[in-house]
């Protein structure tokens, strides 16, 4: 007799095909949450099931119920939740790695031990064949005494079945002690496992290669190379040939109707459409919540944030992020990050909103802050870098290398700097690094999906937010009062030309117009790549402000502006010396 369902937890270990799973079992229909009071997301879907919905959910991805970290102390709160609501409705789907039996089953035993009506989804049995490998699924079964059912969740295989077993999910009845927890590991495994020699696979080959330095650094910069020089090709595409169109032809008539109805001037007029000139509408410098502030966010951002995020899902579901993670462990170490620390910094350079938010994956207050923190100051956008290359090409290599260069040691030198001063301990990198797979495409498709819905409602309110902040400061006229009081600086400090405080204030919207406007000012070779690096330093565009404000609060962003605004006056006054 089978059970009543309402409600399907996934639980495992990271990179078992979790995700995959979950998108085999949900529909299109799926929200991506934080856990309350803290920043670790969880996915929640709804799995059809004999003409009733029951609620699935993917609890973060796990090594122990014994919590170390904030992601297994959320999915320990989850799985308790459930437990106290008394909710016999709900069952536990164990997802476990065939290929690495030994590991996954510590955490079923704790399942086990939770006393929770469960069974075993055994997922890439295929790839347990191809190693050289098989698993008894009865006698792991009987061991167990849960159900056990062998899936493949990138292909398809055994989802039907599994399925079909939901409502047979049951309590184990299987005791042990917690010291003796994993000598009967031991023991299940060599029960019901088989070995056989094989030789090395293609995949094993390559993991070699990519995560050793000697060839994993060279490797690294080829595969980064492409990933940027991809991203940025779909993100101008998207702008070139969908988004500018959308704006230009659909909605600039509706925006002057409405300037004409509001009668062209007047502070409402301002605030919703802001300048108009010439009778012209600029979307990137009206400064109007309907004009400047949709077009920032919808046409100028949003496609660089769907661009990197399907980039990155494709390095991270293939196995390539994790390598990357590793390689770089040592390096991130020196500025106080583990070797995850990266994503933010790799995410900055498509978009610096989303690697903003990306700082979420970090545990601790003091790493999120520092991730977010130096992506700000020395990690240019895409848009910008293609700005900076435009500028400084007539220069060759020794413009565009300068300024690169720069931000990198910029980037190295500030983080050991505030890695110094800023208290607490530098984390050790504790991850899985799964064998190469191929990404399973709808699996990836609806990690975009969710992640660009992400951006959507938790960035798009608050770049608004930030454009109707930049308005009102502009019509008061404060923004012309601070270009004033740092005209010395710019040019007594830095040597730069007056006509430069201009581009630094719109610099604050969007980083690559500024850069833009410093080409009519016919900047030396020096001066090109002082002002190129202060303007990627001083300040984050307003739509990265507001996000990092919302992530870290006024205090937060205070402490992030104070470092930012000191490191460009020093880097800006040091580069004006020695160059």
């Amino acid at each position: 007799m089978g059970r009543k369902i309402d409600k399907i937890l996934l639980v495992g270990n990271p990179n078992v095909g979790k995700s995959a799973l979950f998108s085999r079992l949900t529909g299109i229909k799926v929200i991506v949450s934080n856990y309350p009071g803290t920043t670790v997301e969880f996915s929640e879907g709804t799995l059809r099931l004999n003409g009733k919905s029951i609620k699935v959910i993917d609890v973060p991805g796990v090594y122990s119920l014994e919590p170390t970290s904030r992601a297994e102390g959320v999915a320990l709160k989850i799985l308790q939740d459930s437990i106290n609501e008394g909710e016999e409705e709900c069952v536990v789907i164990n997802v476990v790695d065939a290929t690495n039996l030994e590991r996954n089953l510590n955490l079923t035993l704790q399942l086990i031990k939770k006393r929770v009506p469960m069974f075993i989804a055994l997922n890439f049995c295929d790839e347990t064949k191809h190693k050289g490998g098989e698993v008894d699924i009865q006698k792991l079964a009987e061991r167990l005494r849960v159900p056990v059912v062998p899936t493949c969740a990138v292909s398809g295989e055994g989802i039907k079945q599994l399925v079909e077993k939901i409502t047979a999910g049951r309590v184990s009845n299987l005791e042990f002690q917690g010291d003796e927890r994993w000598k009967l590991i031991g023991e299940i495994v060599n029960s019901v496992q088989k070995l056989y020699h094989h030789h090395h696979t293609l995949g094993q080959r390559l993991s070699e290669f990519t995560i050793k330095p000697a060839t994993g650094f060279p490797l690294a910069i080829v595969i980064l190379g492409a990933t940027f020089a991809l991203i940025r090709f779909i993100g101008e595409s998207l702008i070139g040939y969908v988004f500018d169109p959308i704006f230009e032809i659909l909605w600039k008539p509706v925006v002057m109707k409405i300037s004409l109805i509001l009668g062209s001037r007047g502070l409402i007029h301002d605030i919703l459409i802001g300048q108009v000139s010439n009778g012209e509408i600029d979307f990137m410098e009206s400064f109007g919540l309907l004009t400047t502030g949709l077009y920032v966010p919808l046409a100028a951002v949003l496609p660089y944030v769907f661009s990197f995020y399907f980039v990155l899902s494709i390095l991270e579901d293939s196995g390539y992020l994790p390598r990357l993670a590793v390689l770089m462990d040592k390096i991130m170490h020196k500025v106080g990050l583990h070797g995850y620390g990266i994503v933010p910094t790799i995410l900055g350079f498509g978009c610096n909103v989303p690697g903003a938010l990306s700082t979420r994956i970090l545990q601790s207050e003091r790493e999120r802050f520092l991730a977010a923190t130096l992506m700000a100051i020395a990690v240019p956008c895409a848009a910008q870098t293609a700005m900076i290359i435009g500028l400084t090409g007539k220069f060759g290599i020794r413009g565009i290398g300068s300024v690169f260069l720069i931000l990198f040691i910029v980037w190295f030198t500030l983080g050991m700097i505030l890695n110094r001063f800023l208290k607490g301990p530098v984390p050790e990198l504790f991850i899985e690094v799964p064998p190469y797979r191929i990404p399973y495409l709808k699996a990836t498709a609806k990690k975009v999906w969710m992640r660009v819905l992400f951006f959507l409602r938790e960035a798009l309110p608050w770049v608004l937010f930030g454009v109707l902040l930049a308005n009102i400061l502009y019509i008061s006229g404060v923004i012309s009062f601070v270009g004033k009081v740092v005209k010395p600086v710019i040019s007594g400090v830095m040597g730069l030309p007056q006509e430069t405080v201009t581009a630094l204030i719109v610099g604050f919207l969007r980083k690559d117009v500024a850069v833009g406007m410093l080409v009519p000012l016919h900047l030396s070779l020096k001066q090109t790549i002082i002002a190129s690096v202060i303007l990627t330093m001083y300040f984050p565009c307003v739509a990265t402000f507001t996000v990092l404000l919302k992530e870290f609060g006024i205090k937060g962003m205070a402490k992030a502006a104070g470092v930012m605004l000191a490191s460009t006056f020093i880097v800006g006054a040091i580069l004006n010396l020695i160059l």
